[in-house]
């Protein structure tokens, strides 16, 4: 009897401070942390391992995000943790990014240049998408030396002024003008938008699949023509393929599918394997207009850092050597083929990138919140906010996928 006396004492003590210490976090998540938004979801993860979430309260979570399409191999990958710990026990940050040789740069550069067209041969290293787009907006200025930059409708690059100014919706730009001058706002997949490129235009950005528009696919002829009339202006083709790189539409890189190759590629997300890391791609003699009149043109600290190019290099071989991007498309066709309630008006994909259109935004986000009230973690778009995000790890298993449909056309029963 005392020693069960003990035992109920003891597991009251650990209730009582686990939820004290809960409350501590989020007290301190919302006094301390600045806030992207008015209602943050606020869960507390404590574990990630494969496609799975773990909250503080024991709570399990099938991760539908993927960290935004960053967690293309799984969290916590096996191969990339013990690159990560073997780079931390080698050195971390040395000296500002280009200076010194770092074989974990050299290494990751030569790797992803491997798997590109020969073109695309020269690496500049950031720590994220957004100074990505920055960078190439920079170089497409100066190698071109002409003043305009075109960009699309319900496009989305990054938060920063540069990337701000060219991003598709005035909704998120209008609150911070003023911003760039000659950026030029075009219709996506649209034919006669392109007639607005011409000898003034220094580059035209494109996400090569909209995402953040709610997975909105151009068609090929488009992207050709869109390839061609860069061509004949002289504009740089800056390809942002920030969410749609490394596998995640279905071929390691989404520009493939449409048999063109731009001047210029930006990458992130997915690039560190889990670890902060960006990336823009141009072929060396455009590249090197960034070292001179002025040098230094363009520098950053951490971009390229050893520990992140460890991690990144790490997830992009497990990528190819396990074939991963082999079988996206299947694990896409089994999310259609199961997701199958009236509920939904629209389905739009390119492999495991994934937009549920509902109604209206109000009863997306209330599928969202029962979904997580259900064990399943996914959240909306920017531009659609009536559409449910599916953007899962690669390497989630066709039971995880199987179960996440029985779970999201439940829920969705009850709506």
């Amino acid at each position: 009897m005392l020693e069960y006396s003990f035992a109920n004492f003891a597991f009251i003590c650990k209730r009582f401070f686990f939820n004290k210490n809960k409350m501590n976090n989020r007290k301190i998540f919302l006094h301390h942390i600045a806030q992207t938004s008015e209602a943050p979801l606020g869960l507390e993860i404590v574990k990630a391992e494969g496609s799975k979430l773990y909250a503080a309260d024991g709570k399990e979570y099938l991760d539908l995000i993927g960290g935004i399409s960053v967690c293309n191999v799984g969290h916590r990958n096996k191969k990339v943790i013990g690159a990560i710990n073997k780079q931390i026990n080698d050195y971390l940050h040395v000296m500002v990014n280009g200076e010194l040789i770092l074989s974990p740069q050299t290494i990751y550069a030569k790797m992803l240049t491997d798997h590109l067209p020969t073109s695309l041969n020269s690496v500049f290293f950031t720590t994220s998408g957004t100074e990505a787009t920055e960078g190439a907006m920079k170089l497409a200025k100066r190698f071109t030396k002409r003043p305009n930059i075109a960009a699309f409708n319900k496009s989305y690059h990054g938060s920063t002024q540069g990337a701000l100014s060219i991003m598709g919706d005035e909704y998120w730009r209008n609150a911070f003008r003023p911003l760039l001058p000659g950026i030029l706002h075009l219709d996506f997949n649209s034919f006669e938008s392109l007639d607005f490129i011409n000898e003034n235009t220094a580059s035209v950005i494109a996400e090569t699949i909209q995402a953040e528009a709610g997975v909105i696919v151009p068609g090929k002829e488009w992207m050709k023509a869109l390839r061609k009339k860069c061509d004949d202006t002289g504009a740089l083709l800056v390809l942002d393929e920030i969410q749609c790189g490394f596998g995640r539409n279905g071929t390691l890189w989404a520009f493939e599918q449409f048999e063109i190759v731009p001047d210029i590629l930006l990458l992130a997300k997915a690039l560190g394997g889990g670890m902060p890391l960006g990336a823009f791609i141009a072929d060396k003699k455009i590249m090197n207009h960034l070292s001179y009149d002025p040098a230094l043109g363009h520098i950053n600290t951490f971009g390229g850092h050893p520990v992140s190019c460890a991690a990144g290099s790490a997830a992009l071989d497990f990528l190819l050597k396990e074939k991963i991007v082999d079988a996206v498309f299947k694990k896409e066709k089994l999310f259609l083929n199961n997701l199958n309630s009236s509920k939904i008006k629209n389905i739009r994909s390119r492999g495991l990138m994934i937009a549920l259109e509902f109604e209206n935004a109000a009863i997306n986000q209330q599928i969202i919140h029962s979904l997580i009230s259900h064990g399943i973690f996914t959240d909306w778009f920017l531009f659609a906010p009536e559409c449910l995000r599916i953007a899962p790890p690669l390497t989630i298993s066709e039971e995880e996928i199987l179960d996440a449909c029985v779970i999201i056309n439940e829920v969705l029963t009850g709506v």
